[in-house]
Formats: structure tokens, sequence, C-alpha cells
């Protein structure tokens, strides 16, 4: 069983490609974190189920399993690892599709080493927030809905809702901080980083699966509400 370093963070790379493979490698170690390897789907998956990782960049098109398949198995465990995609795929629907099956951040090949590092420490830097209110706790419970930080769990009468990251965290946010506004640009920065500008429709799909989830009737939403032309706010009226 692989165990993690209690001082340095361990990034699992899936992919097939040895050359980009090294390179990654390489720039990790410099940054100070432990690196695994594989080169096969099935074998990473296989990896990750048996330690625990902080980090996994994953290639999209990979022998035996690819990315997606892999993404999707991770993503049924209990426990959350930010993935990063690599892909030659260039396609915007690749991308959506990507992020919505709970892919952290998607990165079209070729790609800038230096971009990527970035990317990494600032799914990190999310990390260490959300892990600062985990620190104090703070259960949030508004009506029906309960959402644990700590567990990363939410339930709503009573039964356990499954979210991907990304709807865990723009739930989160909101409820949060309850009645502010929060345009679809600003949570593209908050959620998601700068470089999804342009993705605003993926906001939409994401509060539609949110409300789809957690509300009676996702056509008269109770919890996640809307003010036309300026953006989405969490109902402050439910008692906390």
């Amino acid at each position: 069983m692989f165990e993690n370093s209690y001082l340095k963070k361990q990034i699992l790379i899936v992919e097939d490609d040895r050359e980009i493979s090294d390179m990654l490698e390489k720039h990790l170690h410099e940054l100070g974190y432990d690196v695994i390897k594989s080169a096969n789907g099935e074998k990473g998956l296989e990896i990750v189920r048996q330690g625990i990782m902080d980090f996994i960049i994953l290639d999209v098109l990979l022998p035996g399993m690819n990315g997606l398949e892999i993404c999707k198995e991770i993503r049924k465990m209990n426990n959350y690892i930010p993935i990063i995609f690599l892909s030659a795929q260039s396609e915007e629907i690749d991308k959506v599709i990507g992020l919505e099956i709970g892919a952290d951040d998607y990165l079209t090949k070729p790609f800038s080493i230096r971009e990527l590092l970035a990317r990494i420490k600032a799914i990190f830097r999310r990390i260490e927030a959300i892990n600062q209110d985990e620190k104090e706790h703070r259960i949030l419970e508004c009506g029906e809905l309960r959402i644990d930080p700590l567990k990363r769990k939410v339930m709503i009468r009573g039964k356990r809702v499954e979210l991907t990251p990304k709807e865990f965290e723009l739930l989160y946010l909101l409820a949060y901080n309850p009645g502010r506004i929060y345009t679809r640009d600003l949570l593209l920065d908050l959620i998601w980083n700068y470089q999804y500008k342009g993705y605003e429709h993926t906001i939409n799909s994401h509060i539609n699966r949110l409300r789809s989830k957690i509300e009676i009737d996702s056509s008269k939403p109770k919890y996640i509400l809307t003010t036309w032309g300026l953006g989405y706010w969490f109902n402050d009226s439910i008692t906390y």
C-alpha cells in the first residue's frame, strides 16, 4: 500500500506519453512533491484504490480505461482527490464533459508546464481554504438542508445527496454567504478560476443540477435563487 508522507503531497501521473510523464515528474519533484507514475488507465485506478493520493494528473486518452472512465470511478469513492485532465482534444464540449463528470481542471496539449504547476497550486490553495473552514467544523443547517464540510457530505430531508467536487464547492460557497448575489463571472473566478472565461453556461448547468438534487421542485427553487440580470444567491430567509 502507498502511504502519504506527512511533509510531502503525493501526486499520481496517469499518462502514457513517456516524455510528458518524465517532464512532469521532474518539475513536480523540484517543487517538493512525491510522484507516482502509471502509463495504463486500469493500473492507475488500482494505484488510487490502494493508497492515498493528494492529487491526480490524468490523461484522457489512455490504454485500458480512458481518463473519463477513471474519473467517474474515482468520484464514486468516499475520499475527495483533485483531478486535472490532460488531453489532445481541444473541443469545448470535451472540456465541459471533463469538468462536469468531476474533474477540477482541464488542460489541452501542448500545454505550458508553468501554467499546469500554477493550476495545481491554485487547487491546493482552494482545498486549504476549505480545510480551514473544516477545522472550525461549521456545519451549515438551512431548513431541510445540511452541509458538513469536514466530510464533504450533503443531506436533504434526511437523505444523502451525491455531488461532484465543483457542485459541492458551489453549494458551500453560496450557503456560507446567504443573501450575497454572485455573478456567473465571479463564480467562475472563485470556483473554476479565470481560465474559464466564456464558459458561463457551465455555471448554469451546475446550478440546474444542484437544484435537481436539493429542491423539491427545481422550477420553483427554495434554496438557490436567481436575480435575473445579476446572478445567483442562497436564500437568506431560511432558518439556520
